[in-house]
């Protein structure tokens, strides 16, 4: 019998951007921005210092370095029994992050099989039964199932179900036993 399929997204749903973008920023500016202070923004108006956001993703080892979203790992196992899971992330707008997203999955979800990963330009191209992802430009033309991950710049979008941590996203699905 054939699985359904879920696409995952990396940035903002297993992997902590973030965190990572307010850890590199509050270090380099010696501020103390928090998520309270993000809540709402876009991502281009988050931070007070305009294009930092694209200077961090373009800048080696980011990609690389970002913290795996609390309780990912885990879900994504038990997703794995029951569903096909495809990673899917839109990774060529920056160099760097192409083969730093495929090292950090090697690091962080070494049970992910490498034809289970699909790093692209576009996502409008896949076509899984689900997908899971923090912006909604990748989930408005998505023909399947939608799940928008809770982000700071997604708080007011309310055209998709919603799940604000992986914890959700298991009971969304059905296999948090």
């Amino acid at each position: 019998m054939k699985k359904d399929s879920i696409a995952i997204d990396m940035d903002g749903v297993m992997a902590d951007v973030e965190a990572h973008f307010l850890s590199w920023f509050n270090k380099e500016y010696l501020t103390s921005l928090t998520h309270e202070d993000l809540k709402g923004k876009s991502e281009s108006k988050a931070f007070p210092v305009k294009g930092i956001i694209k200077k961090y993703a373009n800048t080696p080892g980011f990609f690389e370095t970002v913290p795996v979203m609390e309780g990912a790992v885990e879900a994504v196992k038990k997703l794995q029994q029951t569903y096909d899971v495809y990673v899917v992330s839109a990774a060529m707008e920056f160099p760097n992050s192409l083969i730093e997203k495929r090292n950090w999955l090697k690091k962080h979800f070494p049970f992910i099989d490498w034809r289970n990963i699909i790093l692209c330009g576009s996502k409008h191209i896949i076509n899984t039964d689900y997908m899971i992802d923090d912006h909604p430009k990748n989930l408005d033309p998505f023909k399947g199932e939608t799940l928008l991950f809770e982000a700071f710049h997604n708080i007011k979008i309310k055209n998709h179900s919603r799940a604000k941590n992986w914890n959700d996203v298991l009971n969304y699905f059905d296999v948090n036993s």
